[in-house]
């Protein structure tokens, strides 16, 4: 059994949307991202399925993650991955050539592609533009070319970063709009950051304003089972039933890695003491979810008595909050901690909530909490200051 869960029908439909998109799915060519919290699955994702697919259809893929080095300016990995697969194609037999030729049942393999400028300047002054160089790609490949960038909101903390995002939307267009272009230039950004990720297609002064933004299809059912029978034929036990174990995965936030942390006690647990599986496993989760949500929560603590009125007020919301920075919502601000506040403090707060990844702006006027189970945390121990207390 494979060591890493596949989930090739989303890969293909995502493939399809990019590459071969209908009337309704033209709008993806303008640009896709994808949000999603922390530790759900996201990088593997793209690295074990939409990759595969999209090479598998004959598109150039260049692949950058933002975190592989948070010191370095944004801008200098994305020009560093684009000269690194550009110099790749101008090696004869090089894994890009060899997997065209492939599919192509044509004797590429053995050529190098052949560009009218020098690699080593591209991203410097004077330099070849990356519109310039990407065109050159798709002309000779004659196929679409993909640019992924994983956690994309970090080319918005420097200038260098702002100017790459608009860089690549300049070569969207001179690509794209060009009439019988032989390929399309396609850009998938993805981010654990939902406020941040969001933000570049919302905001009017974003190079990818208008672009697609989707949540991340988190992991499901499918995925505790492939789990499951996993751990079975390597001989682990005892073992939760599939129900218990999918409402643990789920309690745990859909993240695969602490759903395997959570079963690795389990099994130790019942194996030393013998314990019923499907009551150990619960109480595991339950622990470790708390303790999670407990780091956020703590985390709103320290950002002072406003941030924390504004966090409570949008997680006390069923759905989308909204009105938050109002007048009444001021003197809700100001009955929680004991002081007058002014609307214009607000914003500001409210901008420290959202650079924290604690919430989520969803549109005009429109918040939620990024974390949903950091919510539910909240809401429960809220629950449990209201009670009346147990009558003996």
């Amino acid at each position: 059994m494979s060591a890493v869960f596949l989930r090739p029908t989303i890969a293909a439909q995502m493939t399809q949307q990019l590459l071969h998109p209908n009337a309704l799915d033209e709008a993806f060519r303008s640009g896709l991202f994808i949000s999603g919290v922390r530790r759900t699955g996201k990088t593997t994702f793209l690295r074990h399925d939409l990759i595969p697919a999209l090479e598998a259809e004959g598109a150039l893929v260049i692949y950058v993650d933002l975190w592989s080095d948070t010191q370095a300016n944004p801008a200098r990995l994305i020009h560093a991955a684009v000269r690194d697969t550009l110099t790749e194609l101008q090696t004869p037999h090089s894994r890009f050539l060899e997997k065209m030729a492939k599919l192509r049942s044509a004797d590429i393999g053995a050529m190098g592609f052949k560009f009218g400028f020098k690699l080593d300047a591209l991203g410097e002054a004077g330099g070849p533009t990356l519109a310039q160089a990407f065109q050159e790609v798709v002309d000779q490949a004659k196929s679409d070319l993909v640019l992924i960038v994983d956690e994309v909101q970090h080319a918005m903390t420097t200038d260098e970063g702002n100017q790459m995002l608009f860089a690549l939307k300049a070569a969207r267009d001179a690509i794209n709009q060009r009439p019988g272009t032989p390929g399309h230039f396609i850009f998938i950004g993805t981010g654990s950051h939902r406020a941040m990720v969001q933000e570049l297609t919302t905001r009017r002064t974003q190079a990818f304003a208008g672009a697609v933004s989707v949540a991340f299809p988190v992991l499901k059912e499918d995925y505790v089972r492939y789990v499951l029978e996993r751990m079975t034929s390597e001989g682990l036990k005892p073992l939760p039933s599939l129900e218990i174990a999918n409402q643990a995965f789920r309690t745990l936030g859909n993240r695969p890695e602490e759903f395997l942390r959570a079963l690795r006690m389990q099994v130790s647990r019942s194996q030393g003491g013998g314990e019923d599986p499907d009551i150990v496993l619960p109480i595991v989760a339950s622990t470790m979810r708390a303790m999670a949500a407990e780091v956020e929560l703590t985390r709103v603590e320290e950002m002072g008595g406003l941030a924390k009125a504004i966090f409570e007020k949008i997680a006390a919301t069923e759905g989308e909050a909204k009105g938050i920075f109002s007048a009444a919502a001021a003197g809700e601000y100001t009955k929680a901690i004991g002081r007058e506040v002014k609307v214009e403090e607000i914003q500001p707060a409210a901008n420290v909530l959202l650079a924290a990844n604690l919430i989520v702006r969803q549109g005009h006027g429109i918040y939620n909490i990024s974390d949903p189970f950091v919510q539910d945390i909240w809401k429960e121990r809220q629950a449990m200051l209201t009670s009346p207390p147990e009558q003996d």
